[in-house]
């Protein structure tokens, strides 16, 4: 019996003119039944597996704090995977692959260790793996790390994930305006761009919540400003008694904050505390705030105290220095990057604006208004939390006079402001009068730095402020 013998190739037949003689039936019927199992069909795909790459700062492990995608899930590059916090910054991780997720190796707030697998991505064999390293985005992202385009001579600043948003819509970078810091574009910036040229409105955002006006019928008359009085209401939360005791571990910014504290109490402080004078800062306030609204930035005290920091900085840069672990050596910073405290939902964080003495105030008000939204919304980058140079902490936002601010090593210097009140001083006549005061309370390095100049520098920083327009003459 002559037959034709069938091989299979990669699930494609090819027909061979070879003939066998066959003498025996069931030998035909055992080299069919072979020849058939040996055709099943085999899958293209190649599972490749996405791992953290290095973030940076030496971090080696993250909490996931949310999943963008399942498995099942197509993606393409660029596309947010999951969002993790490490104890510096939240940070986006976004796909270098075009692909199916075939499996998420951590649940949410796992911990995740970086350069083991993330998720698994079943991408196309035939385009093979990308090689470059995976894709972090660290929303808002620093110079470096954001991509750049030239265009009639200058350059857009824009992340990739924003740039597909564009791409896909069919939006030219060069005719968005950004809202971003150096006129970076965002994706709001393109969202409000569709919506100006479509006509659509823009869903408000899930956090924000209109509290409609009272009819005039139920509006209750506000009391007089000088009987009303200020009850601290309590915080009222669910009382939950399950009869066990709860152990959490210690993740994130809670993180951060016992390392950092831990090695802060190694350092000697010594306290000085001295009181400011505000009424003519408060009354400029006043004039400008405005001015700094019909340009979009909110004014607050905080920018004058950072200016005259900075400038204080100039004449006593001892403050604005830091001692290696030896203390052998001190490093005298050329850039005063002055951080300032926040109370935020992930905890106490500490960003800070970079280059003041190189900053006007309204620069300094409109990138402490960009800090507080990302920090409102647990998006700070570690470009924004690190290379701090000396702080300010704002207690008196919360309420309190006097502190003991515990200094956040390499620096060697912070202070803490209390809230701003109405008190009974006399001036030079002896006449009383209603003064705008506000206490302050430093922490040094006493190793380093010795009473005399702390108060010295206490001094210089008090006379810009209670003195305005002395700033006109310092200001650069």
């Amino acid at each position: 019996v002559c037959i034709h013998r069938v091989r299979s190739c990669s699930g494609i037949h090819f027909i061979k003119s070879k003939y066998v003689c066959v003498f025996d039936k069931s030998a035909l019927k055992f080299s069919h039944q072979q020849r058939l199992f040996r055709t099943s069909a085999v899958s293209c795909g190649q599972i490749v597996q996405f791992k953290l790459s290095d973030i940076g700062e030496g971090i080696t492990e993250v909490t996931v704090k949310e999943w963008y995608i399942k498995e099942g899930d197509s993606v393409s590059q660029f596309d947010s995977i999951c969002e993790v916090q490490s104890d510096k910054a939240s940070v986006t991780i976004t796909s270098r692959y075009d692909g199916v997720i075939r499996k998420l190796h951590y649940n949410l707030d796992e911990i995740a260790y970086v350069g083991k697998p993330l998720v698994d991505i079943e991408i196309d064999a035939s385009k093979g793996v990308a090689s470059e390293e995976d894709v972090v985005e660290t929303p808002p992202m620093s110079h470096e790390e954001h991509t750049h385009q030239e265009i009639k001579g200058h350059k857009t600043l824009a992340t990739p994930a924003v740039r597909r948003l564009a791409m896909e819509n069919n939006i030219k970078l060069s005719e968005v305006v950004g809202t971003g810091k150096d006129n970076r574009i965002l994706k709001e910036d393109i969202l409000n761009y569709l919506a100006k040229q479509t006509g659509a409105i823009l869903p408000p955002s899930p956090k924000a919540e209109i509290i409609p006006p009272l009819p005039k019928s139920e509006t209750v008359p506000a009391a007089p400003k000088d009987k009303a009085r200020k009850i601290p209401v309590p915080v009222s939360r669910p009382i939950v008694f399950s009869g066990k005791d709860k152990t959490e571990p210690v993740t994130g910014f809670h993180k951060a904050m016992v390392k950092t504290m831990s090695a802060a109490l190694k350092i000697p402080h010594f306290g000085y505390c001295d009181e400011i004078d505000l009424t003519q800062l408060v009354q400029l306030r006043e004039e400008l705030k405005p001015v700094a609204q019909t340009r979009g930035v909110k004014l607050s005290f905080m920018p004058f105290f950072i200016k005259a920091a900075s400038l204080g900085l100039l004449q006593y840069p001892i403050l604005n220095a830091s001692l290696d672990e030896s203390c052998q050596n001190v490093t005298y910073k050329a850039s005063h990057n002055i951080g300032v405290a926040m109370d935020t939902e992930q905890g106490l964080i500490v960003p800070n604006v970079k280059n003041v003495q190189v900053c006007s105030v309204f620069e300094i008000a409109s990138e402490l208004n960009r800090l507080q939204s990302l920090g409102s919304a647990g998006q700070l980058g570690t470009n924004d939390l690190t290379g701090g140079t000396f702080t300010l902490s704002n207690i008196g936002t919360i309420g309190g006079t006097y502190a003991k601010p515990v200094i956040l090593p390499p620096e060697v210097a912070i202070g803490a402001l209390g809230k701003i009140q109405v008190l009974p001083r006399f001036n030079g006549k002896g006449e009383v009068f209603k003064a705008q005061i506000m206490n302050v309370s430093w922490s040094a390095d006493h190793r380093i730095i010795d009473g005399a100049t702390m108060a010295r520098f206490s001094n210089l920083w008090k006379s810009y402020l209670e003195n305005p327009a002395s700033m006109l003459l310092d200001l650069k």
